[in-house]
């Protein structure tokens, strides 16, 4: 079952007693529409937001109103309007982030021919801000910016928990706990692991998809705020030899974005 807001791991930024709580309310309906979930009727809206079905429907059609929700009649449902792309592209282009990095990572991209990702956490999930794709071998794998990859199985959510605040990554613990139970003991290795070896090394290594390696390493803002940087390729070659070939140049990808950043 998804999370409702409640269980979100908490900003230290935010103020619990200036929220506005309807806002926070349209803000999870929005969330969550996801790919593979583009229409959503009122049942299953309150299952995923964990608000009640009259809230959902009250707050729906508000985002109907201003145009961010678009209401399908037929269906009795609703679906993200073109305003959210609009914002999304806003985004994209406003960020000074990957105004600077994006570049640099396409040029790593075509001179190895490999996959180039920068993400951010959000809540338990790593987001793709850029992903450019430049794979070896045909694979039916599609990264695009947007998208979401779990945390606690990849190389991006893995580097960014070996930074993130204690508190933190003690609340993600038992969200991943929770809901993987049978294998959170081996899980909970390999993600120490990845810290010690981000740590020591700088970066570290996972393959959660079958053929697909993926080497990641923290871009930490003097603000705080942390990017991830990885590289990846599929291949059926070990995780030793890819480690091996990839950890040097997106060390140096991350030293030139820093330098970059700066300027």
């Amino acid at each position: 079952m998804t999370s409702s807001p409640m269980d979100a791991p908490r900003r230290k930024h935010h103020e619990e007693p200036l929220l506005n709580r309807s806002l926070v309310r349209g803000v999870e309906i929005l969330r969550a529409f996801r790919p593979g979930s583009d229409l959503l009727g009122n049942g299953e809206l309150s299952e995923r937001t964990g608000l009640s079905r009259a809230t959902v429907s009250r707050l729906a059609q508000t985002l109907v109103e201003t145009g961010l929700l678009e209401h399908d009649r037929s269906q009795r449902a609703y679906r993200l309007a073109a305003p959210v792309l609009s914002l999304a592209h806003a985004m994209r282009a406003g960020s000074p982030v990957l105004n600077a990095v994006a570049p640099l990572m396409r040029a790593l991209a075509e001179k190895m021919r490999i996959n180039v990702g920068l993400a951010v956490a959000d809540r338990d999930e790593m987001v793709y801000l850029e992903s450019v794709r430049y794979n070896r071998r045909v694979a039916f794998r599609n990264v695009v910016a947007g998208q979401r990859v779990p945390m606690e199985l990849t190389s991006l959510g893995r580097a960014w928990l070996a930074v993130a605040p204690e508190a933190e990554r003690r609340a993600l613990f038992a969200q991943f706990k929770a809901r993987r139970k049978d294998d959170w003991n081996r899980l909970k290795e390999d993600i120490e692991a990845a810290a010690q070896s981000v740590e020591q090394r700088g970066y570290c290594v996972a393959s959660w998809q079958a053929e697909v390696i993926a080497v990641a390493t923290p871009l930490v803002m003097p603000a705080g705020q942390v990017f991830i940087l990885n590289a990846s390729v599929t291949t059926a070659s070990s995780i030793q030899e890819v480690e091996r070939e990839l950890s040097g140049p997106l060390l140096a990808l991350r030293d030139k974005s820093r330098g970059a950043l700066k300027g």
